[in-house]
């Protein structure tokens, strides 16, 4: 572990704080129940740099601000830019990087805990099955709705099946379904469910609690043994989902699903009687 003092990155879209040992971090964009755009991930990303290999910071909470975890990525920051011949994909990039955060957080040293209320949708289902530790309120809305925007939980996708197995994740990603916090226990993705804002955070501090009996170091080195099984050319996966993410964002089943999002309709596939 460093001696040095441990210094966090300055943030805008993320409230930090740390406290003997227990860092929270707040997604906080609650206008927008904190989706994600490119400076959350970059930020998030710079706190688990910060905090890596770090012995003096046990536990990782993520929660986010205004009742909702996270609603998953903010389709008005995904742009749809140009490709250009011989220059890197810009959407594919961005797309990319959020797999590389994920990977991040799921690699951490610490403990991390995944504290689910509100939406827990798209990216926000990703960071739950990340997380060490996923405590979910039993209102919480879980979902996959990229496929219901004409997009493929590109990045995401392979944390869920690693999750809660491939046979639930297909039928998750291929209907957009959405669920409460009883059923994402059910499936596994959330360990504990409670049923109001009160018993959530009594299990949050029992958590941090029990975490916190656990040593360190043995903690860091049991986890990184456990995250080492069956791990072989995900880089590669996620690099390939990337490159498929971005052809879909400049498909006209992209343009189609997320307008009909920006302008609360169903979507022209979701009705038979639409869809020529």
């Amino acid at each position: 572990m460093s001696s040095a003092e441990l210094r966090l990155p300055e943030t805008e879209s993320i409230a930090l704080s740390l406290d003997d040992g227990v860092l929270h971090l707040r997604l906080n964009r609650p206008e927008a129940r904190n989706a994600m755009n490119p400076q959350m991930l970059a930020e998030i990303g710079a706190v688990f740099d910060a905090v890596r290999d770090r012995l003096d910071v046990r536990v990782v909470v993520l929660r986010g601000a205004g009742g909702h975890f996270c609603a998953g990525a903010d389709l008005k920051s995904l742009g749809s830019g140009a490709k250009t011949p011989g220059d890197r994909d810009p959407v594919a990039t961005l797309n990319r990087r959020f797999g590389t955060m994920l990977q991040q957080v799921e690699a951490a040293s610490q403990v991390v805990i995944a504290v689910c209320e509100g939406a827990v949708l798209g990216g926000g289902f990703g960071l739950a099955c990340v997380a060490d530790i996923t405590l979910a309120q039993a209102q919480a809305r879980f979902g996959l709705p990229e496929t219901t925007r004409g997009l493929p939980p590109a990045q995401i996708a392979p944390f869920v099946a690693a999750r809660i197995g491939l046979s639930q994740a297909r039928r998750l990603c291929l209907s957009g379904a959405q669920f409460d916090g009883i059923e994402a226990r059910r499936l596994g993705l959330a360990h504990e469910c409670y049923d109001d804002s009160a018993a959530l955070d009594a299990g949050v501090a029992a958590t941090i609690a029990a975490v916190l009996r656990c040593a360190p170091q043995a903690n860091a080195i049991t986890k990184a043994i456990l995250m080492n099984a069956g791990r072989h050319d995900l880089d590669a996966r996620l690099d390939a989902a990337a490159v498929q993410f971005s052809e879909c964002t400049r498909g006209a089943e992209a343009a189609e699903g997320i307008s009909a999002f920006m302008q609360k309709r169903a979507a022209r596939w979701a009705s038979p009687h639409e869809a020529g």
